[in-house]
């Protein structure tokens, strides 16, 4: 579903949305606030942990030929993929750890252990995702350019592959995120800035290039006699972390409950209003600790969206407040397990590979009464002044 306007869809006045932001904002600043060394020790013990667990499954890998040797440095090698990805990489790279001062924890120097330059991804990510979150023609990630996820998308028949091309998504995830910011669909349009385009191809392709050398080709030649079992190992611990990063990613932005928006709702959009957004356009899973540490701490998506660059181990603490404050003002938190969660984005992802008239409408106007120009990817010249929380990010840092 499809909103032009979050204070009439809520059923809110002005007053009622500037009160819920203000209250948004008090949780911002008790947060900022109250950072301390507890905060500080705890993601240097995540980045201490990922190296550990990475170490050892480079290590167990020498003894590849055996089975369970195989299966244990794998296992530990793809969850130290998954760790650095998701709680370590993504939350430092949103600039949550920026106030320790740490050149080594730094949003403007952490690049990570995946195929996307760590530049691209926080022009995509930060700048363009979180500030127009769901935003139909502004934000990327709705489909990432390969998928239809909203019935206002106009259907082609193309979309009729979006089983096959979501199964290639999550198996290549990590590449398909290091292409993201390249934005294919204004390729294909050709209204991208062509000496642009060059630069940020050069940019994948060292930065893919030096991941397939590491994991491809030296460890396995590291390994001598193993090497093919390394090799092997090596996919599986890729493959792995590419799987759950997707599976987290699509949990917490297209389940029943996540809405998208049109761009008449960001017309005069207040910060008050953009927190509202934020609320509306995402969607939480439950588990326990650990399943929110592999995770990146995106079970609580919401909370994310809301306060991308506080750190992630508090956003179970702030979960609590952002919960009482939607109960009081009758908006919808959406969460529920993980399968659910999946299982409902799996259905949308089935259900609009297929012309709207062959499934149920939604109640929002078909994509042909849309104008055309309200569904085309917009450039950053297009785009309106970013928010400051958003993190840092910058163009032609490298060449």
């Amino acid at each position: 579903m499809a909103i032009a306007d979050v204070k009439e869809y809520t059923h809110l006045s002005k007053e009622d949305v500037e009160a819920l932001g203000a209250e948004f904002d008090a949780i911002r600043t008790r947060i900022e606030e109250s950072r301390n060394a507890d905060d500080a020790a705890y993601i240097k013990r995540m980045i201490k942990i990922q190296r550990g667990l990475a170490f050892a499954g480079r290590v167990t890998l020498f003894a590849s030929h055996k089975k369970p040797a195989w299966a244990a440095g794998a296992a530990l090698l793809g969850i130290a993929k998954i760790l650095e990805n998701m709680e370590i990489g993504h939350n430092v790279m949103h600039g949550q750890w920026d106030w320790m001062n740490d050149p080594e924890i730094h949003s403007s120097n952490w690049e990570w252990d995946t195929a996307q330059p760590a530049e691209q991804w926080k022009h995509s990510h930060n700048y363009v995702h979180h500030q127009f979150t769901n935003v139909l023609g502004y934000d990327n990630d709705i489909g990432y350019g390969i998928l239809r996820m909203a019935r206002e998308q106009k259907w082609s028949p193309v979309n009729l592959g979006q089983p096959v091309y979501n199964a290639a998504l999550a198996t290549l995830f990590q590449w398909g995120v290091a292409l993201h910011d390249l934005d294919i669909e204004r390729i294909m349009k050709g209204e991208k800035d062509p000496k642009e385009m060059k630069r940020q191809l050069k940019q994948i392709f060292r930065k893919g290039r030096n991941q397939i050398l590491k994991d491809y080709v030296v460890y396995p030649a590291l390994a001598g006699p193993n090497w093919k079992t390394t090799l092997s190992a090596n996919v599986a611990a890729n493959l792995t972390r590419n799987l759950w990063s997707y599976v987290i990613i699509f949990c917490g932005h297209f389940p029943d409950g996540a809405m998208h928006f049109t761009e008449e709702e960001l017309e005069d959009e207040t910060r008050a209003e953009w927190y509202l957004r934020q609320v509306l356009g995402a969607a939480n899973f439950e588990g326990g600790e650990l399943l929110h540490i592999m995770s990146g701490n995106l079970g609580y998506q919401i909370e994310h969206h809301l306060f991308p660059d506080l750190p992630s181990n508090r956003y179970g603490e702030i979960s609590v407040e952002v919960k009482e404050i939607c109960r009081r003002y009758g908006i919808p938190y959406t969460i529920g397990p993980l399968h659910r969660q999946y299982g409902q984005a799996l259905r949308t992802i089935m259900k609009l590979s297929l012309p709207n008239g062959f499934t149920q409408p939604d109640g929002t106007p078909p994509p042909d009464e849309l104008p055309r120009q309200r569904r085309k990817r917009r450039t950053d010249a297009e785009r309106e002044p970013r928010r400051a929380e958003l993190g840092s990010w910058s163009r032609g840092r490298t060449a």
